[in-house]
């Protein structure tokens, strides 16, 4: 009977079970896994083509919130004709009128405290060699340059974070053709010549005769020009690095940018040009100082770089300097050729 049992259970056929995911876990997860895989990889791919194909959303700057960041602002500023754009000011007119009075009177102030202090320092400026009138000079001029530069920084250091490209000195890239400083700072200082011979010219043909020449601050520096080394270093300290640092940082770095908050750029740069010359108090050369003022202005709009105007301004005065005091040890009475130039 066991044997006739295990005989009839030996020849029917095995249980077929159905193929369900408890059966085989292990394999069910793999599958699972590998389909998710599969679906995530190809929806990462779906939102990269979208992401390279649909254009990114526009990004928009209340002008009363916030300003835009550095980067953002350098990225606007690339392409296209850079004269024309202008600088994210932060500060309101308000500001830019109490400024320009106080670096005026910095200017006045300190000038009139270095004339008190000489007499406390035991000095008589008559009495003092060409050498050591040039040596005060330039350490007069230095105090001005720091007390005008430190009410300039001390604004400015009320509105940080500043953008980028307002008062910036920036030695990289100098013959970048888009912003290179030293590129368009020769390109500026060509310009400026041949505006200033023209100008010169023009002037020269409408009045009939050689204008005289006002008593400046140049004629004044005439005892100094050649009469020795050192007075000569200390005329281009004065005038080469001090005086173009100064002067740029106020009228074009300060003044002009400023200005871009309520008119274009090239208005912005003919404003500050006719402000830079009427500073100087020699009416009889505002049109010369109009134009150099302009050609500075013109080549700082394009690099957005201090070190550009600034660069030009060094080299005009510098140039100035070193041919009078070449033609001073030549015997060519300078004077006389200034009031015929």
């Amino acid at each position: 009977m066991v044997y006739t049992l295990f005989t009839s259970l030996a020849q029917s056929p095995l249980p077929t079970f159905s193929h369900t995911p408890y059966l085989n876990p292990s394999k069910t997860f793999l599958k699972r896994t590998h389909t998710l895989f599969l679906n995530g990889h190809t929806r990462s791919n779906h939102l990269s083509r979208l992401r390279t194909t649909r254009p990114p959303p526009h990004v928009c700057f209340f002008s009363g919130g916030g300003r835009p960041r550095p980067d953002f602002q350098e990225k606007e500023n690339e392409g296209g004709l850079q004269i024309l754009k202008r600088w994210d000011v932060p500060w309101e007119w308000k500001t830019v009128s109490l400024t320009s009075l106080a670096c005026g009177l910095s200017f006045v102030l300190t000038g009139l405290v270095e004339a008190a202090l000489v007499p406390y320092l035991g000095l008589s400026i008559q009495d003092l060699s060409l050498d050591e009138k040039a040596e005060f000079l330039l350490v007069a001029q230095g105090v001005t340059t720091a007390a005008i530069l430190g009410v300039l920084y001390t604004v400015a250091g009320k509105f940080q974070p500043l953008p980028q490209d307002i008062y910036r000195y920036d030695w990289r890239e100098p013959f970048s053709l888009q912003r290179g400083w030293l590129l368009w700072a020769g390109i500026g200082l060509v310009a400026a010549v041949a505006a200033v011979a023209l100008t010169g010219a023009a002037m020269s043909f409408f009045s009939g005769q050689t204008p005289e020449r006002e008593k400046d601050a140049l004629v004044s520096l005439l005892p100094l020009i050649g009469s020795s080394s050192i007075s000569t270093a200390c005329l281009l300290g004065i005038t080469g690095v001090l005086a173009p640092i100064l002067e740029e940082t106020v009228f074009r770095g300060f003044f002009m940018v400023s200005m871009t908050k309520w008119v274009p750029t090239p208005v912005a740069v003919v404003i500050s040009a006719a402000v830079f010359a009427l500073a100087h108090l020699t009416p009889g050369e505002f049109p010369q100082l109009f134009v150099l003022g302009a050609a500075m202005g013109l080549s700082y709009a394009q690099t957005r770089n201090l070190l550009t105007p600034i660069t030009i301004h060094a080299f005009w005065n510098s140039g100035v300097i070193l041919l009078l005091t070449f033609l001073q040890l030549q015997g060519y009475d300078i004077k006389e050729l200034l009031q015929a130039t």
